[in-house]
Formats: C-alpha cells, structure tokens, sequence
C-alpha cells in the first residue's frame, strides 16, 4: 500500500527549479503534475530503473488529496495491475521522477515561461492528438 514517496536526489533540486519557474503553486503541485505528464506519454517504466531515494518526501495526502483513487486508477489501467499490487507506491514514484525529467528537459531553454501557459499549450496539444 502506497503511504508515502521520495523523489530522486537529482529531482529534488529540479522540483525546486520547476516550482519557481512555472509559479503553479507548491512543490507537490508540481509533482503531482509530473506524474500525471509522464503517464500522458503513455510508457510503460521498468521498475528495475528505479533511481534514488535520496530525495524530496511526499506523503500520499500532500501529493495526490483527495483525489488518491483517480491517480491511483490512471496508474492500475496504464500498467493492468490492481489497486493493491505491491509495486504501487515504486510505481508512483517512478512516474514522479520521470514527469519531473522530462519538465525540467522542456522548459529549460525556454525563457519568460508561464506556467499557465506552458499548462494550457499541452492541453490544447493532448485534445488535437483525440
């Protein structure tokens, strides 16, 4: 059963980044945007590429509220898994780490970034790809 997460070392610093970047809100708003991001790419990650424990600590009401049982369910359908599969929690923060890489890679170059912006350009993109 999934309690609580911790980041990467390496994303710990980039959720920072990410957080004074993009102005969206706390940390965990940020994280809980990566990981909906990396399941929108829809990959499949490989628990044996699990990184680090080495970074920041989300517990499952601080990431996800009240809205635990819609995460949760994106992830049981993206992987067929059921609701209590003992990898849940490893799978989370896989999807963390991986949505926060692939933030930091996207918006690192780009100066001025808004994160109303940036928010509402990847939306508009997903409905197109409908």
């Amino acid at each position: 059963m999934f309690t609580q997460i911790k980041t990467s070392k390496e994303n710990k610093e980039i959720v920072t980044l990410l957080t004074r970047r993009l102005g969206l809100g706390t940390e965990n708003v940020i994280a809980k945007i990566a990981y909906a991001y990396s399941l929108s790419k829809n990959r499949k990650l490989d628990l044996n590429d699990i990184k680090d424990f080495g970074g920041k600590e989300y517990s499952k009401s601080v990431l996800f509220g009240d809205y635990y049982d819609i995460y949760l369910g994106l992830l049981c359908v993206h992987y067929s898994i059921y609701k209590t599969d003992k990898d849940i929690a490893k799978y989370i923060k896989m999807h963390v780490d991986d949505g926060l890489t692939i933030l930091n890679d996207e918006i690192i170059n780009l100066s001025n970034i808004d994160g109303f912006d940036f928010l509402t350009e990847k939306i508009q993109k997903g409905l197109l790809e409908i």
